[in-house]
């Protein structure tokens, strides 16, 4: 850009302000002139303001921009794209931009953009500055949607919003056909909606071939998300500026009190800069903001003051960012210490930060479902989170104090920050794949899986050992009865087990999840406990028998009504009567290692994305469908073969005759109501 282009002749604070001769219809020649020349906002058809061309000189010195090329490249020719870059270097405010610049280009036919991210204050944040950097109002081009707030109108182009709102937009738009772009932020944090929306929009991605998705994370979790996604293109933002670090030597002492004398050391010292502490916990924080504001009130004054800013990540507080004017007008030296703990990193957005204490462990909340219950749990930090915290000090030259030796940050710290996924009570996220199930999207192939499958992953070179292994245990049934016959087999291995080693031995040989086993049961036995305190009929499951197999038939056709699919050629291929996809039934399935293909299936999984398989599939029949499935969902159906010849089935069962096989059946078993609740 020419060095002339860079000055705007709008000097008024107001950025939509114009004088109103050139408003008006009589104005002077030159100052229509002087409107002609200035250059309008794509966006909103508007000139810019001189702000616009001063902040566009500091979104140039930012790492990402010189990749601005390449990402346009990049997001025209692919359909996913993502990108590797440290704390500050742009991307979470310039990648949208050039989104929004790409769906204006193609004049917004498939939607908008949308940005998410984990905290809500980083959304409301990014919002008001890309607003500010794209030189349009808050809550009309840009805007932000958070729990309890909607800062946005049907017009919007970019929005900002927490990964939660956007998995709850899923409930009522599954597809997000208002978006042309999707761009999940920061999800090395492995937030539960991230990992979800990852996730979901495999299949939404097949479902809409013009929908794009940004990926931005940092370097540590590339290798996993290339993995996931197979080869698409990756653009690696480099921002490595020289940083002192300084590791605790020899046995780790008490870290709270260390951070106390070291905070009070830095300012002792008079070398200026803020002080970001990283405590493990919020109860640390609290304890630390009343110990320094009592202390700081005894300094030396002519060292300046100590501004101690308690921040905690999960709760609604302002981010940290640089100084306002009124304090650079301060006569008095003011050395700001910010107190935060684990997930408080990207709430950091100063520039003044010079020193950084980690005290390298942090204090999680861990779902036990044993129990039900959160417990807090202690534990190292990731070495990808100590690296981010490295990172806040950007590119000025700073310490960071790690208050821990180098052998534990490499021996006890694992690589990855663990997925909340596996660590979280997920009853929610339970509730929120059964609603989403509706738009056939209850399949999700999540990066890091809340639950074992009872089959072991296989390493490569021992499938055919663990398939004859696994044929031990087929049924003719179907799978569901296969899965049952495992989990006798379980039983009575752990029954007869002299140790838990045994049994998890006996899991290892065959191939098996002991893990898995050993959760359901756990599960089993609160479902008998629940049922025995509420004075429900049980019995003792009679495995083998022909009314068994028929009950449990009847229980998963009443709870899975919705997936049931049909063999529409004799060759194995069928098609889903909901949606009208087409899919094979798994290889590992007992009808495919038997060779025998059922007509009729209800099925547990099926993805689009995974080969097109059905997984854990059993044979059931049209007149016990008709009998169970409620009218509104068959009624509903789309036309199809299956659906006739459903009809003709329903037909010939008229309520004459249906009336007259249940009394049959109740005078031949009479005490049959007594085993409606069952437990298998």
């Amino acid at each position: 850009m020419e060095e002339e282009e860079l000055e705007c002749p709008n000097s008024s604070s107001e950025k939509r302000y114009f004088p109103e001769s050139l408003d008006s219809s009589d104005g002077d020649e030159a100052g229509i002139l002087a409107c002609e020349d200035l250059e309008l906002n794509p966006f909103d058809g508007l000139p810019y303001s001189s702000r616009y061309y001063k902040l566009l000189k500091e979104r140039e010195d930012l790492p990402i921009w010189k990749e601005k090329y390449s990402f346009m490249e990049n997001l025209l020719q692919s359909q996913i794209v993502i990108i590797s870059g440290d704390a500050k270097c742009g991307k979470s405010s310039q990648v949208p931009q050039w989104c929004a610049e790409y769906c204006l280009s193609i004049h917004y036919q498939h939607g908008g953009v949308v940005c998410t991210q984990v905290h809500k204050q980083t959304a409301v944040q990014l919002a008001l500055r890309v607003a500010d950097e794209m030189d349009v109002n808050i809550g009309h081009e840009v805007g932000y949607v958070i729990p309890f707030e909607n800062c946005c109108t049907s017009e919007t182009i970019l929005r900002y919003c927490t990964d939660d709102m956007l998995q709850r937009e899923m409930m009522s738009n599954p597809f997000l056909g208002s978006y042309g772009v999707i761009i999940l932020d920061d999800i090395h944090e492995r937030s539960i909606a991230t990992d979800v929306l990852l996730g979901l929009l495999k299949d939404v991605l097949l479902a809409r071939p013009e929908l794009k998705l940004i990926i931005n994370s940092s370097p540590h979790l590339i290798s996993k998300l290339s993995s996931y996604y197979g080869n698409v293109p990756l653009l690696e933002v480099k921002n490595k500026h020289p940083v002192e670090i300084v590791y605790l030597s020899g046995a780790q002492k008490e870290s709270f009190e260390s951070v106390l004398r070291l905070i009070f050391e830095i300012h002792h010292s008079g070398e200026k800069g803020d002080i970001v502490v990283f405590l493990a916990c919020e109860q640390g924080i609290e304890k630390a903001y009343e110990t320094v504001c009592q202390e700081g009130s005894n300094l030396n004054p002519d060292l300046g003051e100590l501004v101690v800013i308690p921040l905690y990540p999960k709760e609604k507080c302002a981010l940290f960012k640089p100084n306002d004017e009124t304090e650079k007008r301060c006569q008095v030296y003011q050395r700001r210490v910010v107190l935060t703990a684990s997930s408080g990193e990207s709430l950091i957005w100063s520039n003044t930060v010079k020193f950084v204490i980690d005290v390298g462990v942090e204090r999680r909340k861990v779902y036990n479902p044993r129990i039900r219950a959160n417990s807090l749990v202690t534990q190292p930090i990731s070495q990808s989170q100590a690296e981010r915290r490295r990172q806040i000090l950007g590119s000025s030259s700073g310490k960071l104090f790690c208050l821990y030796s180098e052998e534990f940050a490499s021996k006890d710290m694992r690589p990855l920050k663990p997925a909340e996924m596996q660590e979280a009570n997920l009853t929610s996220t339970v509730l929120f794949m059964k609603r989403i199930d509706i738009a056939g999207l209850g399949h999700c192939d999540f990066m890091n899986r809340p639950a074992p499958n009872c089959f072991s992953h296989l390493p490569r070179g021992v499938e055919e050992a663990a398939l004859s292994c696994w044929k031990t245990f087929l049924h003719p049934e179907g799978d569901h009865f296969t899965l049952i016959n495992i989990y006798k087999a379980y039983q009575d291995t752990a029954l007869n087990a002299t140790s838990e080693h045994c049994v998890e031995k006996w899991c290892h040989d065959y191939f098996l999840n002991c893990s898995a086993l050993r959760m359901a049961d756990v599960i089993r036995a609160e479902l008998l406990e629940i049922i025995k305190r509420i004075e429900l009929p049980y019995t003792e499951p009679a495995f083998g028998s022909k009314e068994n197999t028929l009950n449990l038939r009847k229980a998963l056709l009443s709870g899975y009504f919705m997936q049931i699919a049909r063999d529409v050629d004799g060759s194995g291929n069928y098609l889903m009567l909901t949606h009208k996809q087409v899919a094979q039934l798994h290889p590992l399935s007992c009808y495919s290692v038997n060779k025998k293909m059922p007509e009729w299936v209800l099925f547990h999984k099926f993805s689009i994305s995974d080969n097109n398989y059905i997984r854990v599939a059993s044979e059931i029949s049209p007149e016990l469908f008709m009998q169970l499935a409620p009218q509104y969902y068959f009624s509903n159906l789309p036309p199809s073969e299956s659906k006739d010849i459903l009809q003709q089935v329903m037909d010939h069962l008229s309520p004459i005759s249906t009336v007259k096989k249940e009394q049959k059946m109740c005078e031949k078993c009479p005490e049959t109501t007594e085993q409606r609740c069952t437990i298998q």
